[in-house]
């Protein structure tokens, strides 16, 4: 699906609009700079062509204790004051070396509004300071943590989802996957174009390497500082699509959560997306896959120049509300 003799052709007018502003502002990539002048670069950026973020009825700040005794900061959203509000606990996007709460306040906060449910938004700890698989280990954290606190905080620990987009989406999957094999029910997994693969090698990684928002150099300089070793390359944790577990095993997928999936046509990513779809569905996990054709990726945080971000935001508000047994 991935091979076009001219790439940029598939791209909507609106995004190639995005792209060439983008390309004129003239602003080095991330992999020119230090994790820490990238994290700045990033959040400077980050909101200038979303929605405008709706009012919540209230946020919450809060803390989430690590097993290693660090404690996160973490931002509740309540789009009503109501108790037993069902929950999305989210995790950032940002290739595990950049992002934050506040880069994904706008995103987040339409979520809630849309969906009528709380979202718990987790600033892990990032690379390089923690290494794979510190990452993994805070995300599941945050959901133990949400599940002993869900009635203290007004939520229903019963109607938990997780999700995320980009690294956060791989995030949310091995949550998922851990939750699963713990026993924890989840009601969704929400995953903007998430990394499934161990090995960037598909062809939508050669066709949109270079020009297409998230390149080819950016990719490797995350997880040059994310992981330890090539080998970690091929831990399902990091590669849920084709990692291996401890028996060297393909992580088995069968009776995880189900998924809703959306994917940019023009992002390096959609490939690994669509096959893990497909694994999934050969698991028998419910798997609801929206391509959205013409944009790339880190397209749902454009919704102020790209409508197609605001389809997603309403597709992803449904399919949560579904999970979560229609409105509240």
């Amino acid at each position: 699906m991935s091979h076009h003799p001219d790439p940029r052709a598939r791209l909507t007018p609106a995004m190639r609009g995005v792209i060439d502003r983008i390309a004129r502002a003239g602003h080095p990539p991330f992999h020119a700079l230090t994790p820490e002048q990238a994290r700045q670069a990033y959040a400077a950026g980050a909101g200038v062509l979303e929605v405008s973020p709706p009012a919540m009825a209230r946020t919450q700040d809060l803390r989430i204790r690590t097993r290693d005794g660090a404690e996160l900061p973490a931002r509740l959203y309540l789009p009503i004051e109501a108790d037993g509000l069902p929950v999305l606990l989210y995790f950032h996007g940002g290739g595990f070396t950049i992002g934050s709460i506040a880069t994904h306040e706008p995103l987040c906060r339409t979520l809630a509004r849309l969906a009528g449910c709380a979202v718990l938004s987790v600033d892990y700890r990032l690379a390089p300071e923690r290494k794979f698989p510190g990452a993994v280990h805070d995300a599941w954290d945050s959901l133990a943590w949400l599940r002993a606190e869900a009635s203290a905080l007004g939520l229903d620990a019963a109607r938990i989802a997780v999700g995320g987009d980009s690294a956060g989406g791989t995030l949310a999957i091995a949550t998922a996957l851990q939750a699963r094999d713990a026993g924890w029910p989840l009601a969704l997994q929400l995953l903007f174009y998430p990394g499934c693969a161990g090995h960037q090698d598909t062809p939508s990684h050669r066709t949109y390497a270079h020009g297409f928002i998230l390149d080819e150099p950016s990719i490797s300089y995350f997880f040059g500082h994310y992981l330890r070793s090539p080998a970690d390359r091929d831990d399902w944790r990091f590669a849920p699509l084709d990692g291996r577990d401890e028996q060297g095993e393909l992580k088995d997928l069968d009776g995880a959560a189900p998924v809703w999936m959306g994917l940019a046509e023009c992002d390096p990513l959609v490939d690994e997306g669509v096959a893990f779809g497909d694994r999934l569905r050969l698991a028998g996990v419910p798997v609801d896959l929206e391509i959205y054709a013409g944009v790339v990726h880190n397209f749902v945080q454009f919704g102020r120049a790209i409508p197609e971000a605001r389809t997603a935001h309403q597709h992803a508000a449904k399919a949560l509300k579904n999970a979560f047994g229609g409105d509240d």
